[in-house]
């Protein structure tokens, strides 16, 4: 049995946002009592990842590394069609990915006491995203 659910966000610049809660709604929600929930999300300058929420310097540092690995305006860049940030994006994107697999049981996430799900924003801009969320039970 599957279900699916896609999620609408607003980003802001060069960001991140737990979404979490949103997945584990769904989850609750369900019919189903345990079995995998797929996050994708269907953009080629995001990506989502699985990191601690409870210190935000994580993420800020998180960042950093990308930024480092990963430049903005890099001259060795071709693709530059959207500004200097666009390459990079792409980039940053293959970095953190763009789909988690997490497991469910009796309708609730089984994360680790610190883990949560994050869409980061790797553009300089804030953008409309759609994250697809399937559950299989």
């Amino acid at each position: 049995m599957a279900e699916q659910q896609v999620l609408h966000y607003v980003t802001h610049a060069r960001s991140t946002l737990e979404i979490t809660r949103d997945i584990a709604a769904i989850v609750q929600k369900s019919e189903l009592e345990c079995g995998i929930v797929h996050i994708f999300v269907r953009h080629t300058s995001c990506g989502l990842a699985l990191t601690e929420n409870a210190d935000p310097d994580v993420r800020h540092d998180l960042d950093t590394l990308l930024q480092r690995w990963a430049p903005d305006g890099d001259p060795a860049y071709r693709h530059r069609q959207e500004g200097d940030d666009d390459m990079a994006a792409h980039a940053r994107s293959l970095l953190t990915g763009v789909s988690l697999s997490l497991p469910f049981a009796h309708r609730h996430l089984l994360l680790g006491h610190w883990q949560g799900v994050f869409l980061f924003e790797h553009r300089n801009e804030g953008h409309r995203r759609e994250v697809v969320v399937t559950l299989l039970g």
